[in-house]
């Protein structure tokens, strides 16, 4: 008996009826991204180890999926080398690709490439798929799609006031209740130096960024793991426990970072986000929170950091982004600034399920089928459907000569809401018979008068 097929996990099929939800999700993100003035680019979904290696952290390098060299990949691995196991030194030998991490490397890769032939500020948007060797869990997969939005070569905080306007747009659309979540890198660096970590600033990060996931007193416990005093874990309680408006939050912190130059300069950023954001100027539908625990785990941030995450169905992180000064600095182009933002399809579809908000239209592919009685109805029918078609109404003919109650059993499953009838009488007629699946109506129709009532 042949072996029955699997797909790895961490992967998902999508069928018809999941990538017309899919469709829906990147064509309501993709027209809002083009009405802020985004182009689309791709990128390929190898890139080499020299350009994904070291740009996400120690963490980050971890979960690359790396590709073998292609032909004798082991020629120059010697006995003792195989011998050891060394994986990371083998893997530097035997692979000099890896399928990409996230879109926002081989975006600074494409401008550094390709910078004599773009317009800056360049704004791109990209919705491709990113692999990462995660462990696989409810709403976490290992293969996923993103859709990114960034803009580089202006420092304008304006940009990142855009971008909190396309997130909440999209969302506003989706009808999803979301929270987004705003902090900046500058802040975090100037607490570090307030109480007297800065060389910890890494390790700070990425352990208040688990704050939600695993608790204050594990993330207290990772910073004495980490090397910090118990002096220094006590002087950032109350800082990462702060609450209060964003007002009282930001007046708060720019008094315990008042002897910090970095720190109050995140703190000025903030504000200047935050001001049209939370006024009459540029009033936002969805909740804005400055959330000092907001870490964002990827090193190359270095100004705003953003999060968004649902409030009506358990999910991780939904989208998210942030502010990075020199990107491009590790490809040979020092000081591009760029901030960009990324939505989480794949949750953002889990989502959508979970409240049931796909509109009925965006799942309907076929709007009519047109029922084959024989040969000479079928031939009747071909011409009305050309000038169907020709109108965007999306139509098909049931391929075979089958019975009725088959024909009717395929629109039902399909949940196609019209089929067309056309016998004997309606050719002498010159007509058809239109029937609406839903209510059982019927009604003769010239074919203008079907198109009309299609459209």
């Amino acid at each position: 008996m042949a072996q029955k097929p699997s797909i790895p996990k961490g992967t998902r099929d999508f069928g018809p009826v999941e990538m017309a939800k899919r469709n829906y999700i990147f064509n309501t993100i993709r027209s809002v991204y083009e009405l802020y003035g985004f182009q689309q680019i791709e990128t390929p979904a190898q890139e080499t180890l020299a350009t994904l290696m070291g740009k996400y952290g120690e963490e980050g390098d971890k979960l690359l999926f790396k590709i073998l060299n292609s032909g004798d990949y082991l020629n120059k691995i010697d006995d003792q080398e195989l011998t050891e196991r060394n994986t990371l030194r083998l893997a530097s030998k035997i692979c000099e690709k890896g399928l990409r991490y996230d879109l926002t490397v081989p975006f600074a890769r494409y401008v550094v490439m390709h910078r004599e032939e773009l317009q800056l500020p360049f704004k791109r948007y990209q919705v491709q798929p990113v692999w990462r060797a995660d462990r696989p869990q409810k709403g976490r997969y290992r293969e996923f799609y993103q859709f990114d939005g960034d803009v580089v070569g202006s420092d304008s905080l304006l940009n990142e006031v855009e971008l909190m306007q396309i997130v909440d747009t999209v969302f506003t659309r989706f009808g999803v209740r979301v929270q987004i979540k705003i902090n900046n890198r500058k802040i975090l660096t100037g607490i570090a130096e307030v109480i007297g970590a800065a060389d910890k600033i890494v390790d700070i990060t990425v352990a208040i960024d688990k704050l939600d996931k695993i608790g204050i007193d594990n993330v207290n416990a990772e910073l004495r793991e980490d090397g910090l005093t118990d002096e220094q874990i006590q002087k950032l309680q109350p800082i990462i426990m702060l609450e209060g408006t964003n007002e009282e939050k930001l007046n708060t912190i720019a008094e315990v970072l008042k002897d910090s130059e970095t720190g109050l300069k995140g703190v000025e950023e903030t504000r200047a986000i935050l001001s049209p954001l939370t006024s009459h100027l540029s009033p936002l539908n969805n909740e804005l929170q400055l959330d000092l625990t907001l870490a964002r785990g990827l090193s190359y941030y270095t100004g705003a950091i953003f999060e968004v995450k649902a409030l009506d169905t358990p999910m991780g992180s939904i989208s998210g982004g942030g502010r990075y000064d020199n990107l491009t600095g590790i490809f040979g182009m020092p000081g591009l600034s760029g901030v960009g933002i990324s939505f989480g399809v794949d949750r953002i579809y889990d989502v959508l399920n979970a409240l049931d908000l796909y509109p009925k239209d965006s799942l309907q592919t076929t709007q009519v089928l047109f029922i084959n009685f024989g040969e000479k109805e079928t031939a009747y029918c071909l011409p009305i459907i050309n000038k169907v078609r020709a109108q965007s109404i999306r139509a098909e003919i049931y391929p075979d000569g089958a019975k009725m109650k088959k024909q009717m059993s395929y629109a039902n499953a399909k949940q196609i809401p019209f089929v067309v009838l056309a016998g004997e009488s309606e050719m002498e007629a010159g007509k058809v018979t239109l029937k609406n699946m839903e209510t059982g109506d019927q009604q003769m129709l010239s074919p203008d008068e079907l198109i009309t009532k299609l459209s």
